[in-house]
Formats: structure tokens, sequence, C-alpha cells
């Protein structure tokens, strides 16, 4: 009786922290949910609408973003099982019509560096959706998208990438990419929450993601995911919908033995280090996929995602049998629950406590010498100097959000950064929406800075001070 006395403790203590933290930072609905030895909690927190509540259930549909990421490289790794796909061949041996900025780099990015960002691409096209909305028609655009580092030089987080490795299943199956998806993946493990369409979504109960205003209202985000209704060139990088219970559900496939769809050496291999990541609070590495991070020497493996209002994390801890969903629906704060959240689930039961960057005192000259413009192609960075600390401002580039039809994320407005310890340029955001986010400062072979990492993504220097 003590250990379910303990269990259900644990459980309390946990469901009081998810509420409070929902309420510091005005969430209005959250789902947590942890897989510990084998036993499941489910948290529920808060309304899926703030103007038209519902409750918030453990099979309440949240668009996952790139957490998406997982199901693709997970059916793709099927896919290579099956002997159907290698990772070391050219992405053309599957998609003869790729073409890219750069044609050396086109022959020559692999499957693997699709999987585990080293493709050297940037991270979207701005206008993904237009045309038919299809991966065939993104595909035939990558020529206009720009290649930031060769091949297997480095990684930089690409949502292009995932979508041109949906693109490889579509092509290597004959099969639409969801319905790809759904055969080799979804079925086999009874993932019945997850889904792609809205027509599948609108009949079911699901969460409405919600932006805060400058005055500090919340307005629901439209559109529900960060692209229009029916476009599909996304999906592989970030259009998959499910809820807490289907995500427990993933969480145990992939800590187990494959459940005949992978076997068990490929789950491991994907949670093997591919490439190293420098300065992130991503990871210290990355696999197929996961990002791997140790805490107290102990190794996670995670994903998250952030979509128009919603976020959501998936953390596992392989060797503790452990694993956390966290999902939440609005923005920007709904990024600092889910990071709390995970922060607490592996502080309660296993013990693991992440200490928090401490970053150095304001050095006016290194401030200046990195402050300036960066951008990707859809965002911009501003690292400014001001009143005698650093400040990054992350945002939508102007013409981009005239130019949308729909309703865009408010942008991050200038927050404190500090430089860390150790002779590289690597710093923290130390306050606002994206607090607790580490990156660097890149430079060139002359010493001069050009370009900046935030949330693994390379943005390069555009003007200097």
């Amino acid at each position: 009786m003590s250990g379910k006395r303990e269990s259900s403790e644990l459980s309390e203590a946990l469901s009081e922290f998810v509420a409070a933290t929902a309420r510091e930072y005005g969430i209005p609905g959250a789902a947590v949910a942890v897989l510990t030895g084998g036993r499941e909690i489910r948290i529920s927190h808060g309304v899926t609408h703030a103007e038209h509540p519902l409750p918030i259930d453990e099979h309440t549909l949240f668009p996952l973003a790139s957490v998406t990421k997982t199901f693709t490289a997970t059916a793709l790794m099927r896919l290579v099982e099956q002997g159907r796909v290698d990772l070391e061949a050219p992405v053309r041996r599957y998609v003869p019509e790729l073409r890219l900025a750069d044609e050396e780099a086109a022959a020559r990015i692999t499957v693997l560096n699709l999987l585990n960002h080293t493709a050297g691409l940037d991270w979207n096209l701005v206008d993904a959706d237009e045309g038919d909305g299809s991966l065939a028609v993104f595909v035939a655009q990558l020529d206009r998208l720009p290649q930031i580092a060769p091949p297997g030089a480095r990684a930089s987080y690409s949502q292009a990438g995932y979508n041109l490795a949906g693109r490889v299943v579509e092509k290597v199956t004959g099969l639409p990419f969801e319905k790809a998806l759904a055969e080799l993946v979804l079925e086999p493990l009874g993932l019945t929450d997850t889904v792609f369409d809205l027509d599948d979504v609108v009949v079911r109960r699901f969460a409405v993601g919600h932006n805060r205003a400058k005055d500090g209202t919340l307005t629901p985000a439209r559109p529900w995911k960060s692209w229009r209704a029916g476009a599909r060139a996304n999906n592989p990088g970030g259009g998959i919908v499910s809820s807490m219970s289907d995500l427990l559900r993933w969480a145990r496939f992939q800590l187990g033995d494959g459940e005949g769809v992978l076997t068990a050496r490929t789950l491991e291999r994907m949670r093997r280090p591919t490439v190293e990541l420098r300065g992130s609070t991503l990871g210290d590495g990355l696999g197929i996929c996961w990002f791997l991070r140790d805490v107290e020497g102990v190794r996670t493996v995670g994903h998250g995602g952030s979509g128009n209002g919603q976020f959501a994390e998936l953390l596992l801890v392989p060797e503790r049998d452990f694993a956390v969903v966290c999902l939440a629906n609005a923005g920007p704060d709904g990024y600092l629950l889910n990071q709390a959240v995970l922060k607490r689930a592996l502080e309660l039961y296993l013990g693991l406590t992440e200490s928090e960057p401490e970053p150095l005192p304001h050095d006016e000259e290194r401030a200046r010498e990195v402050a300036g413009g960066y951008e990707i192609d859809a965002m911009y960075l501003d690292v400014a100097v001001d009143a005698g600390r650093l400040t990054l401002a992350v945002g939508i580039k102007p013409d981009i959000r005239a130019a949308s039809e729909a309703d865009m994320p408010p942008d991050y407005p200038p927050a404190g950064i500090g430089f860390l310890p150790g002779a590289g340029d690597e710093y923290v955001i130390t306050e606002g929406g994206l607090r607790g986010q580490r990156g660097y400062f890149s430079r060139g072979a002359d010493g001069a800075v050009t370009g900046i990492d935030l949330a693994g993504r390379l943005f390069s220097r555009t003007a200097r001070p």
C-alpha cells in the first residue's frame, strides 16, 4: 500500500503544480501525462476554449506541431527495416526530380541528413502551402530555399527537410503521406486519436489555441494549425493532431520492444547520437529525429512542437522506463508551462534536478560585437544593446505578416540575454516568453560574427552595427 500511496501523492503534487503554473501563466487548458514503471498518470487541467469552454480530458485533441517529426522518422525507419529505403542513399534515389538552390547539395543530401537536420537546408519555404498545398508542389519549389551549409557540415533544424522526407515516403509507398503513415505506424499501434485532417478533428473534442494580445487578453488563434485548412505540404514536419492518451501509447511504444512495427534495435538506434549540438536548450545532440540531453548523467530523449497558440512536449527517459507528455493551448507562455512541468516531473518521479545556467555580467564591448540583425526565411532576430544590457527580439518579417491572410502569433519583444561562461559565444535568454532558451553566435574564418543559433536553427547575419 505504501507504494500506491506514494504514487498517489506524487500524482497529486504534479497535478497541483500543473494547476498553479497554468494559473501563473494564464493558460486556459493543459493536458499532462506521465508513464512511470508501466503506470500511467493523466492530468487534465482547464478548458478547450477561453470563450466556449469544455473541460480538457484524456482524449482532447491538440495539434502536435513538430512532435509530428517523431512519427515521420519512425515511418521512414520502418521502410528502412523493410529494405525499401537506405538511410545513406541520396534523396534523389527516391525523389529524382529534386532540385535545390545548390546542385551539388541536391546530389549529395542523404535520407539521414533529412532525419538529423544536417542537410544544410534553411528552415522552410515561407509560402509552402501555395498552389494545391501538396508535397509534390512543395518539393518542386525547393530550389528557392537557401542552402545555409554543406550537407553533413552541421545541424540546423529544418521543417523543409522533414517535408522532403515525407515526399520520400510518398514516392516509396505510392500512397499519400498521411495514408502511408497511418498504414505504417498509426493503425498497427492503435493510435485512434491521432489524425491529420480537420474533418477528423471537428467531430471530436479539441483544444483551441490562444495568443496573448499586448493588453494581456487571449484571442483564439487562426488558423487552427499554423497554415490554412487543407494544406498538406507541412504535414510531415508538423501536421499531426493527437491526445495525451495516444501520446502515452506512443511513448510506451518508443520505450518498448517495437511491437512488430520496428525492432527494439532500430528504436535504440534512433536514440543514438548522430551529430552533436552546441549550446542548445534542445539538447546535446541529435539521434534520428530525437533530441538527446543528459540531466545529472541520465540520458533523456525528446521532441517539442510549437504551433499557433499551442505547444507540445514529449520527453522519454529510456533507462528509467519513464515518459512525460505536456500539451498547452496558449502562447507564448504555453512553452514556459511545458518546460516547467517537464522539469518538475523529472524532480518528483526520478529525483533529477536540472540546474539553470548562470549568465556572466554584462560586457559592453562583447555585446556590441554581436548586436545586429539576423534572419531566416520568415523570421528575424534583432540583437541590441539597450541601457547597459543585451536584448534579443524575435518576430515574423513585417512584409510576410502584412501579406498573410492568417492571424499570426505576436512577435517576442526585446528580452534580456546574457553570455554564458566558457570560451564560446553561448548565451541564455533570461526573461520573457523564451526564457531559458540557449543558443550561440557563430563566426567566420576571420572571427567576425556571421550568425546566431536559436531553437536549433541558424539565423544568418544581415546587418552589422
